[in-house]
Parts: C-alpha cells; structure tokens; sequence
C-alpha cells in the first residue's frame, strides 16, 4: 500500500498529516508514504525529519493581492497539477489523503477520477482547497462538528506522545526537566515556533503580580523573541523563559493552565490532554482560530480574549485568579477533556482503508 499526502505549506497543515503516517506505519510498518511538497514550505524540513519520502511540485499559492503572480496563477497550477500527476504514476498510489493548504488543490485536482481522494479539515472554517477537494470524494474527516457538510468529525490526528499523555503521572518529572518548582500552580505561556510578541508583551508584564501571588510561569518566548523577558522585579515563585519547547508533552504535563493562540492543532491537543487555557485568536484571516476555540470553551474547558484586550492587568485579574482556585480547574479540566479526542490518527486510518477499498459509506453508515 502506498499513501501520499498533501499537506504542505503551513505545520498545522504538516502536523496532521505526519501523525497519520506514524499510525500507518505503527499498523503495517511495510506501507509506503510519500508526502507533496513545495520547495517553499516548512515540509522541506519537517517531512524528511520524521522519516518520510517528500516529492517537491510547482508552488501555486492564489496570491492575496494584485499582481503579476495573479497572471501567472492559472499556468502555475497548470504546473502544479501535471506534477502531481507525474507523483502518483512514479509511486503508483493507492490513495491520496489532503489536509488542505495550496498543495493540496492542484493534488485533488491531478487524482480526480484516477485515485481515491480523502479529505481532513482541521478548522471550523475551511479553505478553498478542502471546499473544492471535498467535491471529488465522500470520505471526509473534520477535527470541528459541521465543518464541511457530510463530513465525519473524528478530531485532529495527534502525536503519539500527546494522544497518550498523563499528564498527572508525569507532572512531577516534567517541572523538574523545566527548573520549576514541584507543587506551585504553573502557567505555560506560547505562541507557536516563533512566538506572539502580544502575548510575550502581556505575560512580561503580569509576571510581577503572577510570581507574587505564588504562581510559577513557563513562556515559550518563540525563535524571534528571546528579547521579550520581565525587566521588573519578580515575586519568589519561578518564571522559566526559553525560546523553543520541543517537547511540549512535558509543557503541558507541567501546566495548570495555558495561555495561547487557537490554531486547530493547539485547541485539539489541549482539549485531548485536559489542559485549560486561555485562547487568544490570531486577529488576522478570516477568523478560524476564534472558530476552533468556541467549543471547547462553550464546553467550560477554557476561556478567550481578543488580542487587543490582553494586557498584563488583564492577566492578573482574571488567569491569577483562577490559577490560585484548585476546584475551578479541576472542572475547567474535565470539561476540556471531555471535548477532547485522542483517537483521530486510528479514525483516519479507517477511512483511508474505507477508500482504497471503495467501502460505500452511504451503507455503512
């Protein structure tokens, strides 16, 4: 069986679609994989990272303004589609799984009516490609309820060290791999890769009345921000600031709350391990993440801001609070994890084995 993916460009675009090949190869080590790329994308790193053969083809970004790229669009996905084409005659696919971004239109449109197609959507408002794609194919996935009309909602294939994680079992571990304190309430602060320079700002400047109060903090600065850390003086509880956190299982182990964007992947981990936290939407895009966070905080799992009401005195007044109420938290993490979803990746699987085998999902549903 061979199985390529289309999912480049973006990590939470990436992320999914690597978590899938680790369960299929964790079923049947002999399966092949192959994943689509351009020569642009964090694909180039991240794929061959976790082991897996990358095949790069003609990037066909739709362009956000005006341009001489807007010309040269529809010969550019000309391109990208015959690229695509040439992929799946090289390793004779069996099927084509897509998790949207702009490698994955030309991808659906090379393997229409030639290879099956399955289809992820990891957010409540789907892009161009996933609402295209989703026309050629009936076995389609949705990390959110609703997401696409028919669509099956399975959740966000996860990392194996996340679908997994006890968080109580290992707490006392993960604050000793980070330097912090062993039974002090902890807020885990991140941005992503590179970081939220209004959430750094934010966290900078509550950390004197957080640390004060007793509550330790572990912020993700990003790559771009090691220069974001509090000036003021500090209270006697820890503040741990790093740049990067590669395992962010021991993070999130760590926590006792966290405060952070709301991009698909993020609000699905933290709903799967019972972490609450405080969402602060991207305030650009169409509006997606605020999308991905509203149910797990209607759930009561988490609470949201817009970015530009998060202050430090915002903080200290409403995340100290709850930091310092153990019965508050304790309900905002059960109500996270019971809208979490562990099981995605095997959920996936199935319906990438449904479409090889052309199972039709009218009966079997």
């Amino acid at each position: 069986m061979h199985v390529l993916l289309a999912g480049g460009g973006t990590a939470g675009h990436i992320e999914p679609s690597l978590n899938l090949a680790d369960c299929l190869v964790r079923h049947d080590p002999d399966v092949q994989i192959s994943a689509l790329g351009t020569e642009r994308g964090l694909e180039t790193r991240l794929v061959p990272e976790r082991g897996y053969d990358l095949r790069l083809i003609t990037a066909s970004p739709m362009p956000r303004r005006l341009s001489g790229d807007l010309v040269r669009l529809p010969t550019r996905v000309r391109q990208s589609i015959r690229d695509v084409q040439r992929v799946l005659e090289q390793t004779k696919a069996d099927v084509l799984v897509g998790f949207g971004g702009y490698v994955s239109l030309p991808a659906y449109l090379a393997a229409r009516g030639r290879t099956p197609i399955v289809i992820h959507e990891a957010n409540a408002r789907p892009g161009l490609a996933n609402r295209v794609g989703a026309r050629f194919t009936s076995y389609v996935a949705s990390a959110v309820p609703d997401a696409i009309s028919g669509a099956q909602h399975i959740g966000l294939p996860l990392r194996r060290a996340i679908a997994t994680l006890d968080r109580a079992a290992i707490r006392q571990q993960a604050r000793e791999h980070f330097g912090l304190a062993p039974d002090l309430p902890t807020l885990f602060v991140f941005g992503g890769s590179q970081g939220a320079r209004s959430l750094n700002k934010a966290i900078v400047d509550a950390a004197p009345a957080l640390t004060s109060a007793g509550v330790q903090i572990l912020h993700s600065a990003g790559e771009r921000n090691d220069d974001q850390r509090p000036t003021a003086a500090l209270g006697s509880a820890p503040y741990v600031g790093l740049r990067y956190i590669d395992r962010m299982d021991l993070a999130y182990a760590a926590a006792d709350v966290a405060l952070c964007r709301a991009g698909a992947m993020t609000c699905a981990e933290l709903a799967a391990v019972g972490l609450p936290a405080v969402y602060v939407p991207l305030p650009i895009g169409n509006g997606e993440q605020r999308l991905n966070a509203l149910p797990v905080v209607g759930a009561g799992g988490g609470l949201i801001i817009d970015d530009a009401s998060l202050t430090g005195e915002w903080i200290a007044g409403n995340v100290r609070p709850l930091l310092l109420d153990v019965d508050q938290r304790r309900e905002m993490e059960i109500a996270a994890a019971s809208h979490g979803q562990r099981d995605a990746d095997e959920r996936l699987r199935l319906l990438v084995l449904d479409a090889i085998a052309g199972v039709d999902l009218s009966r079997s549903r």
